[in-house]
């Protein structure tokens, strides 16, 4: 009866413990997959931050060249006025034969445009082409690239602020194959020859 009896609690206590065994299975599981996605999130910060410090260092040491080669055109992709005002400067000096400014507000016109841009009326009629198409930086490539390809040049001068700079060629030489593309960035935002993680300020215009 004694044997018996002690089987029977046996086989009673067996499942329990099977049920403990699972459970700590799985704990040990989720503990394992919690630090696998610790590290890689720790990772994909590490390769972020280290990404984005190259490119606002990249930034920083950019400057607008004192007397740019000559180009076949210039294209300007819109987003302020000291962006306007350079090509302008840059098309009265003779650097170009064309001016295309992508990314104009639909409403503008030519003549509203012509008028907070300043400068040679002639010049601007003859000379100045207009996109309204383009909402993006992948929308100016796209409409720079067809406006190149129907005048058939050969280098442009692309202006641009500094820090978006690395994007419009990325996109420009994605769509541009046959042109020589030469960068003109405008430095609105002085960001410290790489002392850009102690200026919040420069952090700002790179975000």
């Amino acid at each position: 009866m004694m044997e018996a009896r002690d089987s029977i609690e046996t086989a009673g206590r067996m499942p329990a413990a099977r049920v403990r065994a699972s459970a700590a299975t799985r704990l040990g599981r989720l503990r394992l997959a919690l630090r696998i996605c610790g590290f890689a999130a720790l990772a994909a910060l590490a390769l972020f931050a280290g990404g984005f410090g190259w490119f606002a260092d990249k930034v920083s040491h950019m400057t607008t060249p004192l007397n740019p080669a000559k180009a076949d055109a210039i294209i300007v992709l819109t987003g302020g006025q000291s962006r306007l005002d350079a090509a302008m400067d840059l098309l009265a000096s003779g650097k170009g034969e064309r001016l295309l400014i992508s990314g104009v507000h639909p409403s503008a016109t030519k003549r509203q445009l012509q008028a907070a841009m300043g400068g040679d009326k002639r010049l601007f009629s003859c000379c100045v082409d207009i996109d309204r198409a383009a909402l993006d930086t992948i929308g100016n490539a796209e409409e720079s690239a067809k406006w190149v390809e129907n005048h058939a040049y050969g280098s442009i001068i692309i202006v641009t602020n500094n820090y978006h700079m690395p994007r419009s060629l990325l996109e420009m030489g994605r769509l541009l194959h046959g042109a020589r593309l030469e960068p003109y960035p405008v430095v609105n935002t002085n960001l410290g020859n790489g002392g850009w993680l102690t200026k919040p300020e420069a952090l700002r215009v790179l975000l």
